[in-house]
């Protein structure tokens, strides 16, 4: 696993012949220099630069290649998240239905939860029914303050 502290949190990645399988954020509290704390290579270079672009809203999209692992109805939440444009939102109940499971809003959450690739598969798009900022392994104040990266791009025409 390879890891890079940034000033919002730290990104970790896994990744096999220069494709990604793992990509997590966990926030910090305090401001942090991009430091590099394990081993780097020219593909970790590409996805870290990737991450920082999308997370500072000069980036809609990852170009790498990637695998995302798990069951067959994770696979196909996580399928449905890659649809929502960037800058936009949808409720877990709305992907429950997507994916052909009206009732699985709950399993949806589920596998959100499970997202191997933060970021990459945009599961910070998913909002509670309700409008509200639910659940985002993340943490809320990223899961908000990349909405509204998001929201601010789209407004300026990324």
């Amino acid at each position: 696993m390879i890891h890079t502290e940034y000033a919002f949190g730290t990104i970790e990645m896994e990744y096999k012949d220069d494709v990604l399988y793992r990509l997590r954020c966990t926030p910090v509290s305090r401001e942090i220099t991009p430091k590099m704390v394990s081993n780097r290579s020219e593909f970790s270079d590409i996805v870290y630069r990737q991450a920082e672009e999308f997370l500072t809203g000069r980036r809609s999209a990852f170009e790498i290649a990637y695998r995302f692992e798990g069951t067959d109805f994770q696979k196909k939440v996580w399928t449905a998240l890659l649809n929502i444009s960037y800058g936009e939102t949808r409720t877990y109940k709305q992907i429950a239905h997507v994916i052909g499971c009206p009732n699985a809003s709950r399993a949806v959450g589920m596998a959100n939860n499970k997202n191997p690739l933060m970021l990459v598969i945009p599961c910070h798009r998913v909002i509670g029914g309700d409008g509200s900022l639910v659940g985002y392994a993340g943490g809320l104040e990223m899961k908000k303050a990349l909405l509204a990266t998001e929201q601010r791009s789209v407004k300026n025409n990324l």
